[in-house]
């Protein structure tokens, strides 16, 4: 044997005609027609699938935001509630209360039921009794004044509405709307309803219906002097600087009391509603999983098929002293290039539809002239999206993940197949 003759030197991993092989067998010829029609529907189903599943999970991202910033934006985040003996000493309570470290505002309020009700329609409102400092300490009141002013809310016997009731009862500040409670005077023939008129000092628009159409604030000696309340309020509602801390302030708010209460954070309040959020957003995300989990299956059958049609290439390049793990590289390279590009083109749909989720959904609406967003029906004026980095991250992962493991059985069939049979059978 000649002595100068040396062993033939084997290529890295991933050499580059690993790449090119791969580059070929991507790029469809007429004979591989029907293979590369499953690369594309493979690739739109990956793309479709990370790209609703952006959107999807932010626009309920973009519903819980919103949701929760509404609700504790105009409810307190702890609800001090009597026990043993009404709420007579409200001011002193309520002072102690907003004396506590991170404690942004301590808010007695008188709540009841009463009848809304203009010369051209009526509907059900809930009356909220509060001080004029503490009406405007809510920021989700002050900011958003469509027409009139808070300055002498305390003064006056006007009242605040918001912008779908005063729409709803086609009123406007300076207009007079008539409250009607149902429990009022006691008289020989039973309890008579109490009938008032107020003037309309000020029109609010939250962004939230149930609030903007379903909320009257009153002023607080005229809400306890309309309910007939002997000096007491309700209850004395309190916003913290962190909601997400709750507990600490619980503890705290019940110290500085100084008297029996009961707390009620809005967690507790709250739980039903945000958990079934929570729930319908777990299933939404493995749902629409499904679709990339779909078009990684077809991911596998267009690879089969492509290592059954290139048998005499394999068997070629193996003769030729191409390794099996250089053969299964190269069909790991073809499928996940499919994986890799629909995913990143999605991620790419995704963000861009779910930035302007806004003006596509009002474009949609004119062009099927439906009402696709109805706001009474969703409480929000607007359709929110929040993006969360975490959670596309995660999409992104799942989606390469899947593709990467769709790719391993076709490229070990490839990696296995005999040189022999598949010259000899093709």
């Amino acid at each position: 044997m000649d002595e100068t003759m040396t062993e033939p030197q084997r290529t890295a991993p991933f050499a580059p005609f690993e790449w090119l092989l791969s580059g070929r067998y991507l790029r469809a010829r007429r004979k591989e027609g029907f293979i590369s029609v499953i690369a594309g529907f493979s690739f739109l189903g990956i793309m479709l699938g990370v790209a609703t599943l952006i959107i999807v999970m932010a626009v309920l991202n973009g519903f819980r935001k919103e949701l929760l910033d509404k609700v504790l934006s105009l409810n307190g985040h702890i609800v001090v509630q009597p026990l043993e003996s009404p709420l007579t000493d409200w001011k002193d309570v309520a002072d102690r209360v907003s004396q506590v470290q991170g404690i942004r505002l301590a808010a007695p309020v008188v709540d009841g039921q009463a009848l809304a009700s203009s010369a051209f329609k009526s509907s059900g409102v809930l009356v909220r009794g509060m001080r004029g400092e503490d009406l405007s300490g809510l920021a989700s009141i002050a900011r958003n004044i469509r027409h009139g002013s808070l300055e002498g809310f305390d003064r006056g016997q006007g009242v605040a509405i918001g912008q779908g009731l005063a729409d709803q009862l086609s009123l406007r500040a300076g207009d007079s709307i008539t409250l009607v409670a149902p429990r009022g005077a006691i008289t020989p023939m039973g309890t008579a309803p109490r009938i008032k008129s107020y003037k309309i000092a000020t029109v609010f628009e939250i962004g939230m219906s149930e609030y903007d159409a379903g909320i009257v604030f009153m002023p607080l000696s005229e809400a306890q002097a309309y309910f007939s309340r002997n000096n007491d309020v309700t209850a004395i509602e309190v916003f913290t600087a962190d909601p997400d801390n709750i507990e600490t302030f619980r503890t705290m708010v019940t110290e500085a009391a100084g008297r029996p209460v009961f707390l009620v954070d809005w967690r507790r309040r709250n739980t039903t509603f945000f958990n079934a959020l929570q729930v319908q957003r777990n299933v939404m995300f493995v749902i629409l999983t499904m679709i990339v989990l779909v078009a990684a299956l077809n991911i596998v059958s267009g690879l089969i098929m492509l290592v059954k049609d290139k048998g005499e290439d394999i068997a070629i390049l193996r003769t030729m002293g191409a390794s099996q793990g250089a053969i299964m590289r190269v069909f790991l390279i073809t499928g996940a290039a499919i994986g890799v590009v629909g995913t990143l083109t999605g991620v790419i749909v995704g963000l861009v539809i779910s930035l302007n989720i806004e003006s596509l959904e009002r474009f949609l609406s004119w062009l099927t002239n439906t009402n696709l967003f109805p706001r009474e029906l969703y409480f929000l004026s607007k359709l929110p999206a929040e993006i969360a980095f975490s959670e596309t991250v995660a999409v992104v992962i799942m989606a390469l993940t899947l593709s990467f493991l769709a790719t391993l059985y076709p490229s070990w069939r490839a990696a296995r197949l005999d040189p022999v049979d598949a010259l000899r059978y093709g």
